[in-house]
């Protein structure tokens, strides 16, 4: 009997789209024709490192995309770069090297999926430095604005959410052969969905005649949406409400214990996302990747409120620059843009635009390309040492002894050495010194 192939997806609970990115991936394997033929494992890669900071990276996430977030921009900024975060990434592997290498060794993988931008270069570092045999692909789970941390080049492929993401990962630097186009990976149970409003509605047990509008606000059940609810609410008395508040328990007791009619419908964490929105008219979210896909994937106008981080500010353009639904950061142009999709005209125009707008099996194409890297060979790798891993150049001093000191200067710039002297007051002798005689040889008489 044949040994089962092992697939291992890399993630961290900075949010839940990443694990809800490779949760969508495994069911979409396990619907595979080879899908049983398979062994599933989910790391948080990150945790595992064990360093300080990045071992309570969950936690520290939430703060920073709440409380924090300026700071979590400035972040952001100062790591995006390819060579910045190769530095960055380098200097923290040479710590956390051993844990990841435990890590990966444990489960023997034969096929290493990343869906978070931070384990990206661990990954690679370790299978380089060990000669690790198993393939390694990244799927990205942002759709627009990608951090270069995305972009891995000792990733064997690159998977891309959207044509603008494709694009974005080429000007980035990575090849255009390690990069290819697949979609979003949402799970297989939204393009299975088949419910009609009506049908929707009466499986949850609500209205069926009221429009309909969904509010979510993430898994951590961040934003406004207590201010939100009572804003809709008496703006449009006779509007159907469905208002997760994910872990937020607080704010699910605190929206409870309001007045509010029957027909403001209020859930905490749920699993049938899918029957909530095809029971919606619209759904009003923010601009996390996640949800925002799966509301396009069901065909559903989105309002999106606010984006958390500047790698969501590019899913705005996406949304808006196609035509799918709103961009509205205040309270008083969220309704404005839910009362318009409310005009049965507006609203099926919208409809008729999201038909094509993203593909509805992308969980299912990327579940395709990982069982085809399955038979494809892990690549020879040459094994680097520490150094070599800190980007740093070794010298053989035996065979490759230093150049003379002399034959430095004219590697340099001469127009930065001339400012430099006239600027910095650097004074350099470009007179060549004659060379001092042998004093042995001064006293022998030669």
């Amino acid at each position: 009997m044949t040994q089962r192939k092992r697939i291992l997806f890399a993630i961290s609970d900075t949010g839940g789209g990443h694990r809800s990115g490779a949760e969508a991936l495994q069911a979409a394997l396990r619907l595979h024709p080879l899908g049983d033929s398979f062994e599933y494992a989910t790391i948080d890669l990150i945790t595992a490192t064990g360093l300080p900071l990045l071992r309570s990276a969950p936690g520290l996430y939430d703060q920073l995309s709440t409380r924090w977030l300026p700071l979590f921009d400035l972040l952001y900024q100062l790591t995006n770069g390819r060579r910045r975060i190769d530095t960055i990434a380098q200097i923290a592997y040479v710590s956390a090297q051993r844990n990841i290498r435990r890590t990966l060794e444990s489960y023997k993988p034969d096929i290493v999926v990343s869906v978070h931008p931070l384990a990206n270069r661990f990954i690679g570092h370790s299978r380089i430095a060990y000669n690790m045999q198993f393939r390694f692909i990244t799927v990205v789970t942002d759709l627009v604005s990608l951090h270069t941390a995305w972009g891995d080049l000792d990733a064997d492929l690159c998977v891309a959410p959207t044509h603008e993401g494709h694009d974005v990962l080429l000007a980035q630097g990575m090849p255009a052969d390690k990069v290819v186009y697949a979609g979003f990976p949402v799970h297989p149970k939204f393009t299975a969905c088949t419910l009609t409003e009506s049908a929707a509605r009466v499986r949850l047990g609500i209205d069926t005649t009221r429009q309909t509008v969904l509010l979510t606000a993430g898994g951590v059940g961040s934003g406004r949406l207590k201010e939100l609810v009572i804003a809709l609410h008496s703006a449009y008395p006779q509007l159907q409400m469905l208002v997760v508040t994910g872990r937020n328990t607080a704010l699910r007791t605190e929206l409870q214990r309001i007045d509010l009619a029957q027909h403001v419908h209020i859930y905490g964490f749920v699993d049938n996302m899918e029957v909530l929105m095809a029971a919606s008219d619209t759904v009003v979210t923010k601009a996390g990747p996640g949800t925002l896909m799966e509301a396009l994937v069901m065909r559903r106008p989105v309002v999106i409120t606010e984006a958390v981080g500047m790698q969501e500010h590019g899913n705005i353009d996406f949304v808006v620059h196609r035509g799918l639904g709103a961009y509205a950061p205040a309270v008083e142009q969220i309704l404005a843009a839910v009362g318009s999709l409310m005009d049965p005209t507006v609203h099926t125009a919208t409809i008729a635009r999201l038909g094509d707008s993203v593909p509805r099996n992308g969980a299912s194409r990327i579940a395709d390309i990982i069982v085809d890297q399955l038979d494809m060979r892990p690549p020879l790798q040459r094994k680097k040492t520490r150094m070599q891993m800190m980007g740093m150049p070794m010298f053989n001093r035996r065979h490759e002894p230093k150049e003379p000191p002399t034959r430095r200067v004219p590697n340099l710039s001469m127009n930065l050495l001339e400012r430099l002297r006239e600027h910095g007051g650097l004074t350099i002798n470009w007179r060549r010194r004659p060379r001092k005689k042998n004093r042995r040889s001064t006293r022998n008489g030669e």
